[in-house]
């Protein structure tokens, strides 16, 4: 992201955001609510437009429209707060979908490397029954496994543990922390501070738009340098 602006009316959510993430590399973006952390995530695969600026993917710029973009969104694997599962298709059919209409891979290799997936992220007991049928924490880990069935570049996470019942928030970060030791590149916009310090190579932190700081875990979480992250730090690790 090199200098990318973005308004919503006469708000301006997005203040020149430069931003580069390696591949391999898990990036962790954090700061209090409406600071714009869902706005970034949401550029990177053009769910929003940005006013300018630029955000190039794997070297290339983002496509306006078309089927480049559908390219693009194949390449970039984003899951969401709420699940966006199709609720009439079974949880197989849910994976295979992608690959088999964009990816144009044949069905029966499709619905191998989906039960693959779905043992990956510990649901393949439930691949036969619909959306509905399962946990918050199972239907978002289906949602983690439809990403990766396009075998993505990269993935975004936007909060997707803020749906969640408390005691399934451990079973999704779990997949995630295991899928960011895997080598996946990601970019996770999370209000856990646990997996940030767990699996983080980098914590971005924002507020009012803008990237305030940049640091490996550990240094931010124990010397943040402003005060803005001192005092959003300060609210939410004394709980």
């Amino acid at each position: 992201m090199r200098a990318v602006e973005k308004h919503f009316g006469d708000l301006h959510v997005l203040k020149t955001i430069n931003l580069t993430v390696h591949r391999g590399e898990v990036v962790v973006v954090i700061g209090p609510s409406g600071s714009g952390k869902s706005t970034l995530c949401r550029t990177i695969n053009r769910l929003e437009t940005i006013d300018s600026g630029e955000i190039l993917v794997d070297g290339t710029p983002l496509p306006e429209e078309g089927k480049a973009l559908a390219k693009l969104r194949a390449d970039v694997g984003m899951v969401f707060q709420s699940f966006n599962l199709f609720a009439h298709k079974s949880v197989l059919d849910n994976v295979t979908l992608g690959p088999i209409k964009v990816r144009g891979m044949k069905s029966k290799e499709a619905k191998d490397h989906a039960m693959d997936l779905l043992r990956r992220v510990g649901v393949a007991d439930q691949a036969a029954k619909l959306p509905a049928q399962l946990s918050g924490g199972q239907q978002q880990r289906v949602a983690i496994a439809r990403a990766l069935a396009m075998q993505p570049k990269v993935m975004l996470f936007d909060e997707p543990t803020s749906a969640l019942d408390p005691e399934m928030i451990n079973e999704v970060l779990d997949v995630m922390t295991e899928l960011a030791r895997s080598g996946m590149t990601m970019v996770v916009v999370t209000h856990e501070m646990g997996f940030a310090r767990r699996a983080a190579d980098r914590v971005v932190f924002m507020d009012q738009g803008e990237i305030v700081e940049e640091k490996d875990p550990e240094t931010f979480f124990t010397a943040p340098e402003s005060d803005r992250a001192k005092d959003f730090l300060g609210k939410i690790l004394t709980h």
